[in-house]
């Protein structure tokens, strides 16, 4: 009898150290907690700036290069421009496509814009380049274009840059076009301001502030001819054109396209050549075209 309780209690003990074996094995081999999924990533949309530099009369290749972009599928949605570049700038931002630009540029006639001040040293007012623009674009404010646009002058009084986005389109195309011993100041407010090139030669900065993430940058500023002048006015030309060749050159580090149309050749006057400024445009945009696609398609 005792040998049988002795067996049932070896028995029991068996059992249970089974079960809390068993207990301890389950807790052991239970499927451990899922981890949480990662975050997605959506990459942030891509918003293409066009940054329009100054040039005169070779401005002109500026619509030759939104011609070949358009025509490409290169959708722009902000718009910067100094000098010459706010001129074209300001009618592309207003809703002109590429043709109608082309239109209104082989009808200008440089006297519409042109009116000299004879009383002021012979320099042009401006006057009628801010009423042109302001008439072609339908007097809208820069808050009522299809696009967000600035336009790039320089404040004479302090030399600070001033990317004019609100208000008088006109006006701020005036301003950043008045090149300096050619134009007048254009009066603002209570500051004096001049032709935008002499701080942003090509408005790379500006485009980025209206929110683009990538910019095409398209230049046509003079360059030094490597070719050193022996007059006095000679001389401080091809100072004046090395410094806004330096100080554009670390603006357009900052873009992500460069377009440099050839129009080295083309002078600040020759409106005569418009056509040639054009198909420059063109020519340089369509170079462009497979490293433009490449990096979008790297963005996005």
């Amino acid at each position: 009898m005792i040998n049988q309780f002795a067996s049932a209690t070896k028995f029991g003990a068996l059992c249970a150290s089974a079960l809390l074996l068993s207990a301890c094995v389950t807790t052991g081999t239970a499927n451990p907690p899922s981890p949480s999924p990662a975050p997605v990533v959506t990459p942030a949309p891509v918003k293409i700036g066009l940054a329009l530099g100054g040039g005169a009369a070779k401005g002109f290749a500026h619509i030759g290069v939104i011609k070949m972009l358009e025509a490409n599928g290169i959708k722009i949605d902000v718009v910067s421009g100094t000098s010459a570049g706010s001129v074209v700038g300001s009618l592309y931002a207003s809703g002109m496509n590429a043709f109608t630009l082309q239109e209104r540029a082989v009808a200008l006639d440089e006297s519409q814009i042109r009116d000299v001040n004879l009383l002021g040293g012979g320099l042009v007012k401006g006057q009628k380049l801010q009423d042109y623009v302001n008439a072609q674009i339908g007097n809208k404010p820069f808050e009522k274009l299809a696009k967000p646009f600035a336009a790039v002058a320089t404040n004479l009084d302090n030399g600070n840059r001033v990317a004019f986005s609100r208000g008088n389109v006109g006006q701020a195309v005036r301003a950043s076009s008045s090149i300096p011993g050619i134009f007048m100041p254009t009066t603002i407010g209570s500051n004096k301001f001049v032709d935008g090139g002499v701080v942003s030669p090509v408005p790379v900065d500006a485009a980025r502030e209206l929110g683009a993430n990538f910019v095409i940058a398209v230049d046509i500023s003079a360059k030094a001819t490597g070719k050193s002048s022996t007059s006095t006015l000679g001389m401080m030309n091809q100072a004046i054109v090395i410094m806004g060749q330096k100080l554009g050159e670390q603006e357009l580090a900052r873009a992500d396209i460069v377009i440099t149309p050839k129009v080295g050749k083309i002078g600040a006057a020759d409106f005569d050549q418009k056509n040639v400024a054009i198909l420059e445009g063109e020519k340089a945009a369509l170079a462009a075209l497979p490293l433009i696609r490449k990096k979008l398609a790297e963005r996005r």
